[in-house]
């Protein structure tokens, strides 16, 4: 589509990109001061620092989020084993999915770099370097600069993932014309619900064009881990009875300890891992074990290491998760008793990780209710069903069987999506 041809909303977004260029940069330096970028990400972002593009086809995904990114990858590991000819390029905003994509480690011929501020001079200098066969955008983080400079190079692209609620459409409606601008051009859509198929089409999405696909979230790869760490751990715990409470938030750790507690009643040596989804409430999960009469409380941040009787263990760092559903057969994935709407059930069950979750689960309400069928994951309502159910996966004491986790919505859009592939 030529400037000319653009819709007026478009083309004053153009315009207004181009004048707030020094303001990306300023603001990009400013980021750097305070840590929040590094002197390699901003040069990326700037479009000034590029690694070598490979030869041949590349499918570029773009994703903001950790789970978004891990999608991403999950999904481009399946492509990667079908089309041996391509090579694979992800791109995100932040730091955090980065760096998670560097500790879990990339698919086959996949590359990370962060994705250019979105001005028109970035773009270009970034789309010129990459030269992409495919664009595929996961979830709604859509930057009208690239995708308009996509568009004018004929670049096929498709949306995966799409999840709209009632009230983020709300807040789109005010950017509704940039939408209609932007949606129209995408190939593929895959809405992870009906209501988020609806919510694209008041948005400007075409409607013969959408498939309801689910999330594909049930395609993360496995989390990493260092080995060592892990060894190490194995053996100080022995045959220790251990369950995790993954992600949580306030609220939910005193419905784990009270559970612990009636477990420790069962097994002396039961062990909890409690990992908070914000680290520095470390020490705040701390004052409330303390509160119910445990001492000594070991802090992974502090560089404790666990002791042989400690009755539970606070896992307040980043980008560990892999090490700690390794460890524990079964996991209580917060946010599902808090106001928060839960969170992926599909990173423990990656790696053999039984789940648990609480009634409050909206954000992944497809995922739970699938694996609630097929018994991968559980409903929970107090600290009782709590120790019930952990006990009752101790007491099985075998791995988890995930094999009945293949999902064939997500088979579908990888079929679909290998299909705009050129052959």
């Amino acid at each position: 589509m030529t400037p000319t041809g653009q819709p007026w909303a478009l083309r004053a977004y153009l315009v207004l990109a181009r004048m707030l260029a020094p303001v990306w940069r300023k603001g990009l330096q400013r980021r750097l001061l305070r840590g929040k970028e590094t002197p390699r990400s901003v040069r990326q972002k700037l479009g000034s620092e590029y690694a070598d593009r490979p030869a041949g086809m590349l499918v570029w995904g773009h994703a903001v989020g950790v789970g978004e990114s891990m999608a991403l990858a999950g999904l481009f590991a399946r492509l990667a084993e079908r089309r041996p000819d391509c090579s694979f390029l992800i791109t995100t905003t932040a730091r955090t999915s980065g760096d998670a994509l560097r500790r879990t480690g990339l698919p086959a011929r996949c590359q990370h770099q962060f994705a250019p501020v979105d001005t028109p001079e970035a773009v270009s200098r970034f789309l010129d370097h990459w030269q992409p066969s495919l664009a595929l955008w996961c979830e709604m983080d859509l930057w009208p600069a690239l995708i308009a400079e996509t568009d004018a190079r004929s670049i096929p692209r498709a949306l995966v993932n799409a999840r709209l609620s009632p009230e983020s459409l709300a807040k789109r409606r005010w950017g509704r014309w940039i939408y209609q601008a932007l949606l129209p051009g995408f190939r593929e859509l895959f809405a992870q619900n009906e209501a988020s198929a609806d919510a694209l089409v008041v948005l400007g999405a075409q409607h013969e064009r959408i498939t309801v696909s689910g999330t594909i979230k049930a395609l993360v790869p496995p989390l990493g881990c260092d080995a060592d760490d892990l060894e190490s751990w194995q053996q100080t715990l022995g045959g220790r009875p251990v369950w995790l409470l993954a992600s949580s938030h306030p609220g939910e750790e005193e419905l784990a300890l009270a559970a612990h507690t009636r477990l420790r009643a069962q097994r002396s040596d039961a062990l909890l891992i409690i990992a908070p989804r914000a680290p520095a409430r470390g020490l705040e999960v701390a004052a409330l074990a303390s509160a119910a009469g445990l001492q000594d409380v070991p802090l992974r941040s502090a560089g404790a290491h666990l002791a042989t009787d400690a009755p539970f263990y606070i896992a307040d760092t980043i980008g560990e998760m892999g090490l700690w559903y390794r460890l524990a057969p079964v996991a209580l994935v917060g946010g599902s008793f808090a106001n928060v709407g839960g969170h992926n059930p599909h990173e423990p069950l990656a790696l053999g990780c039984a789940v648990l979750h609480g009634p409050n689960v909206w954000n992944f309400a497809e995922s739970y209710e699938r694996l609630d069928g097929l018994r991968q994951a559980r409903l929970v309502n107090s600290e009782s069903d709590v120790a019930f159910e952990v006990a009752a996966v101790w007491d099985t004491n075998r791995p988890m069987d995930t094999t009945a986790l293949v999902d064939e919505q997500a088979e579908a859009v990888i079929e679909k999506v290998q299909a705009l592939l050129p052959r």
